[in-house]
């Protein structure tokens, strides 16, 4: 008799958590059964050979010490986003609260919530520090008290999108297909046989603009944060979400009065949106986009993921999230690291024939309104005539 090689839970777990120890404790727990010698081990749907191979690749990664987290690079990371936040405060104060002052100011602070973004990301994947309860503690420093937001609500939604990223109804950051987007060729064509519309989906290259970057974070996120954490009961979350409205306030409203605090508020967050938007969509929306079609869990990773060309602006504009394909597949790695484990992959893709995407930012950029385009006109195209 032998175990079930391929058990659906295994590769996320060990991919989402830094203790090994307690995954191979849990996921013994799982172990429902032994299979007859004449049982396959891996479901037909899924790529054994590469799913073996990409398992070699993770043991290779760890005695490379690629897991490792540099603290200097980390530290130092921390520091440029204080530095930003009190020059923001600075430039009011020095030089009045003028228009160019004031323009300065949102976009210094835009910045550091931008950035700010990237550094909780890192927390939540408990890729910095060597034991989960200080990742978390910082995470809650980062995401609550330096940007407003409640740790559990990312968590929650962001776990989700790693475990099945693109798989409609299991990845909620493509939640906004059917309603405001046809998003994929698939469910896009889907969406018009079923003749339905929720919107003028053959337009929505065009009102992305309008509904998209510029309004998820202002209009959406800003509120709908607190709606989460009141309904779960996250009071710890709420209390670091109220220091950072407590501090803003207190640094800011003296300068500006009220309503000039809640003008520059929402033009930080207006910023912060456009930015967000652009670098978290640029990987994924112009890629495989379906139902969960019970694939092996690299194969999920690979087809719904590309990367943006390296370079030190990419890397930090970004968070490193231009490695997009090494942080799916590496998910709690420091992102220092994700160029050095870039060719291990490449390498991998190309023996199993899996195109390894990788492009200019702005191009990147554009192939978000491309694919929707695209998108958009199959959806027309099966609504009228199939």
């Amino acid at each position: 008799m032998r175990h079930l090689e391929e058990r659906p839970a295994q590769d996320p777990f060990v991919a989402f958590h830094i203790n090994k120890g307690l995954v191979r404790k849990y996921m013994n727990s799982l172990l429902i059964g032994e299979l007859s010698p004449e049982q396959p081990s891996f479901e037909p749907t899924k790529n054994k050979e590469l799913t073996e191979e990409f398992r070699a690749l993770q043991a290779t990664v760890e005695r490379m010490g690629l897991m490792k987290a540099n603290p200097v690079f980390f530290l130092l990371y921390l520091l440029h986003i204080l530095l930003l936040d009190v020059a923001a405060w600075l430039t009011l104060w020095l030089f009045g609260t003028s228009f160019l002052p004031f323009l300065l100011c949102a976009v210094l602070l835009g910045t550091v919530q931008a950035q700010a973004g990237w550094l909780q990301h890192d927390f939540g994947h408990l890729s910095v520090f060597s034991t989960s309860t200080w990742n978390h503690l910082l995470h809650h420093f980062v995401i609550g008290h330096l940007k407003g937001a409640p740790a559990s609500w990312w968590n929650h939604l962001h776990f989700q999108h790693h475990a099945k990223p693109n798989c409609f109804r299991k990845d909620p950051d493509i939640n906004m297909h059917p309603f405001f987007f046809a998003l994929g060729k698939i469910l896009s064509v889907e969406l018009g046989k079923q003749k339905r519309k929720h919107m003028p989906y053959n337009h929505q290259h065009r009102y992305f603009f309008l509904i998209g970057p510029p309004a998820l974070l202002p209009l959406y996120f800003q509120w709908y944060i607190f709606y989460f954490v009141i309904q779960r009961k996250k009071w710890v979350d709420l209390a670091w979400m109220i220091s950072f409205y407590v501090r803003i306030f207190l640094t800011y409203v003296p300068l500006l009065g009220l309503k000039g605090f809640l003008g520059l508020f929402f033009t930080v967050r207006f910023l912060e949106s456009n930015w967000f938007v652009w670098v978290t969509q640029m990987n994924h929306i112009p890629m495989h986009i379906d139902y969960d079609r019970n694939v092996d869990w690299v194969s999920t990773q690979l087809q719904a993921t590309c990367n943006v060309h390296k370079s030190a602006f990419n890397d930090w504009f970004s968070g490193h999230l231009n490695f997009q394909i090494e942080h799916h597949l590496f998910p709690t790695m420091p992102r220092h690291n994700y160029h050095k484990v870039a060719p291990l992959v490449q390498s991998l893709c190309a023996k199993h024939g899996i195109e390894y995407q990788s492009k200019p930012l702005f191009s990147a950029f554009a192939d978000i309104v491309h694919s929707l385009r695209e998108s958009g006109q199959l959806w027309l195209d099966a609504y009228l005539h199939q």
